[in-house]
Parts: C-alpha cells; sequence; structure tokens
C-alpha cells in the first residue's frame, strides 16, 4: 500500500501563520502537522509516500522532509501548482500509485487514533 499526502491549499484561514510558509509546517508541539500524519501512516506500515506540493512554499516543504529516510520512508514529491481541487490533486499520483492500493491522507488533518485502524478495516474488506 502507498500513501498520499495532500500538501496544497493556501491556508487563508490561518493567516498570519502562513505569511512564511505552508499550513502544514506549522508546529504543533514543536512538531509540524504534516509531520504527524507522516509518522501515522509510516506507523501503519506505509514506507512510499507522495508528497503533493502546493504553490506556497514548496521548497520548505521537500527541505523539510528531504528523501524521508530521516522518518523511515522513501518520499516522492509531485507538484501540483496551484490548487485546482483534492480529485485534481489525486489524479497527478496516477504514476506514483499505478496499480497498488493507497490512502490519501490530508497533510493538515489529525486523527485521534491514527488511521491505522481505517487501514485494516480497509483491508479485511
Amino acid at each position: 500500500m502507498k500513501g498520499v499526502i495532500l500538501h496544497g491549499g493556501a491556508g487563508t484561514r490561518l493567516r498570519p501563520l502562513t505569511f512564511s510558509g505552508p499550513k502544514q509546517l506549522i508546529p504543533v508541539a514543536n512538531k509540524p502537522v504534516s509531520q504527524y500524519v507522516l509518522e501515522d501512516l509510516r506507523d501503519a506500515g506505509i514506507r512510499d509516500i507522495a508528497i503533493v506540493l502546493g504553490e506556497i512554499y514548496p521548497e520548505l516543504v521537500q527541505e523539510h522532509y528531504g528523501d524521508g529516510s530521516r522518518f523511515g520512508v522513501r518520499i516522492t514529491y509531485i507538484h501540483q501548482g496551484k490548487p485546482l481541487g483534492i480529485a485534481h490533486a489525486v489524479s497527478l499520483c496516477r504514476e506514483f500509485v499505478g496499480s497498488d492500493a493507497f490512502v490519501v491522507y490530508l497533510g493538515d488533518n489529525l486523527l485521534q487514533y491514527g488511521i491505522k485502524q481505517y487501514l485494516q478495516r480497509f483491508l479485511e474488506g
């Protein structure tokens, strides 16, 4: 299974915090929000992850995550540029996903109990 983290959107409702970077890199308890997402996918057994980058400071995202090795994952970056919606962002991942099952996780969302239980239910059935 592969993971897709959507890292787009302008974050206008979080201004002024988003004047200097994407909303997904805003720290919560000293860690960017999307790092919790990445670690949640990794802890659920997903090691091959694409991050779909928006037009707001994509270089900061790549700088923070690099190739993913320090997090125990492999990261592929896909550039969406202008925010054209979730369906468009997912469609850009067609080559990355191939014929594998995949999960889409919004980079600015946190799940209280993580995603593992949902993935297990999906795989069971």
